[in-house]
């Protein structure tokens, strides 16, 4: 019922697919609510009956068919999360207790480290635990491919609004697509506990147009 707004076509099929669900579940609650109801309140009873094989039937059938309804949009949306076509961008992420560190290798080796900024140093238009000193910065409209790991314990780097989210393993390399659709800022934080100052390794996304991007990249 609270989730960000989306920026990525993924996140607005995580989105819809939420929605589908939820929209089933809520069926099956008020049915059930409706049946444990009239049990309790109507006057019908029969001690004698022992079983009953076509009820049995139909309350083993349709909740496999509710499954199917749920699993076959699920097992699809999995496939497109793992998909990657043609990126044209490569950012490397490396999740350290307790930063993160970035690199563009398609653009010289343009590296550089996104530490939290203190509440003390935080301007009156900042967001408490969430502003980095380094934002990283991609263009919109365009494929991206990250790759996460780790240079000492388990991380996870997520973004909600772009429906990322990917474990940085240590000694491992996990990979992932996303495609922003519009420009703005997108923040995230570390989804893994990975110490005693989890809490504060946020992720800023700057998405920005790619004439800003590569003009960017001229002054990197």
């Amino acid at each position: 019922m609270s989730l960000q707004e989306s920026c990525s076509p993924i996140m607005e099929q995580l989105i819809f697919f939420h929605d589908h669900s939820f929209l089933i579940i809520l069926m099956i609650t008020i049915l059930v609510t409706y049946i444990m109801t009239s049990l309790f309140t109507n006057k019908i009873i029969n001690r004698f009956i022992l079983e009953h094989q076509m009820i049995e039937t139909i309350w083993t059938i349709i909740p496999g068919v509710i499954l199917i309804f749920i699993a076959l949009p699920s097992l699809r949306l999995l496939y497109l999360l793992d998909e990657t076509k043609n990126p044209s961008i490569t950012l490397k992420t490396v999740g350290h207790q307790w930063y993160w560190s970035y690199e563009y290798s398609d653009f010289l080796n343009i590296e550089f480290d996104s530490f939290m900024i203190p509440t003390t140093d935080n301007l009156t238009s900042d967001f408490r635990l969430l502003e980095v000193n380094n934002r990283t910065i991609l263009p919109f409209k365009t494929q991206i491919r990250l790759l996460v790991t780790a240079a000492d314990v388990l991380h996870s780097w997520t973004v909600p609004s772009l429906g990322v989210k990917v474990d940085a393993n240590p000694g491992r390399l996990n990979q992932m697509s996303f495609y922003m659709t519009r420009p703005g800022i997108f923040f995230g934080q570390c989804s893994e506990i990975c110490g005693s100052v989890h809490s504060f390794m946020p992720i800023v996304i700057e998405s920005i147009s790619k004439s800003s991007f590569i003009h960017w990249l001229s002054t990197n």
